[in-house]
């Protein structure tokens, strides 16, 4: 396969970007989502700090936008305009570090057929997408998979989406996907299948993002990640499963706890070391490291 990459889905330091990066070399992570789930911590300059420190170390990152910046507005007011906003400052804080892609939540049906709740958040992501154009904050963003079987966000709306639109790409979360599937993702070919979709909607060269942990769940929806073991999901098919593509992966452990992310970590490593692909990917990894990134900045406004 091509190029793994393998973080958390949090900061492990605020205190600087220096000491995040120091502990994530030292965890042996190349990867990293940025935390905004709950609301803006990070600056811009803290941000070109963490994209240069992370360039040179190899790692690439991701911003994970607040909860509430979804598009698919039933009426466009103060909450819509927040959300506006809180996407469009995910992406001027990706563009300052040279992250990959903003991840965000696909909203709500809010009473509505699915196919216009679909279309309503197409029209409103195209706009927002000539809103990010005008401020050189044109990263892509990718689609989250959710964990509600009757909400918006199953993997047929975000392939959906992310079909219709070329700078969205899908966020393979297969925590939700094996909840909703009652426990279905147990062998490699689930996994397989669902790589399978994406990779023919994925632009050459972007990666896959996967989010991914043991999961709780009950009547087909999520109700909390788990330490690694102590439900059903395991990373040894999905090692297997994205060794049988060539497009590089990024996978961002959502594990509640440090154990668990190296458990898959572990895991990850030793199914695509064994596939036949491994020699020529760990060559790839150590350029990877080795070479320089050129990011654009973000202006503050």
């Amino acid at each position: 396969m091509g190029v793994l990459h393998f973080g958390p889905a949090r900061c492990p330091s605020r205190e600087s970007p220096d000491e995040a990066v120091r502990i994530l070399l030292d965890r042996r992570y190349t990867a990293l989502e940025i935390d905004f789930e709950g609301g803006f911590w990070m600056d811009y300059p803290w941000a070109e700090r963490l994209g240069e420190l992370a360039a040179d170390a190899g790692i690439v990152l991701s911003v994970h936008a607040p909860i509430a910046g979804f598009m698919g507005h039933l009426e466009r007011d103060k909450k819509f305009r927040m959300a506006v906003g809180m996407l469009d400052h995910s992406a001027g804080i990706a563009t300052a570090c040279g992250a990959e892609l903003v991840v965000f939540h696909p909203g709500f049906l809010l009473g509505r057929e699915r196919e216009a709740a679909l279309d309503a958040l197409v029209d409103q992501l195209q706009e927002l997408r000539e809103r990010l154009d005008g401020k050189g904050r044109a990263v892509p963003f990718g689609i989250e998979i959710m964990g509600r079987v009757r909400e918006l966000g199953s993997a047929e709306d975000v392939f959906h989406v992310a079909a219709r639109l070329a700078w969205i790409r899908p966020v393979l979360d297969f925590a939700h996907l094996h909840a909703v599937t009652d426990g279905g993702f147990t062998g490699v070919d689930p996994f397989a299948g669902v790589l399978e979709i994406a990779d023919g909607i994925l632009e050459p060269g972007a990666p896959f993002h996967v989010h991914f942990s043991d999961i709780a769940f009950a009547n087909r929806n999520e109700t909390k990640h788990l330490p690694y073991g102590e439900g059903t999901l395991r990373a040894d098919p999905l090692g297997e499963a994205l060794a049988r593509f060539e497009r590089p992966a990024t996978v961002i452990s959502e594990s509640p706890d440090e154990a668990s992310s190296q458990a898959i970590l572990s895991a990850l490593a030793s199914k695509l070391a064994a596939s036949p692909a491994a020699g020529a990917s760990s060559s790839k990894r150590r350029a990877k490291g080795t070479a320089s990134a050129s990011r654009p900045r973000s202006r503050r406004n």
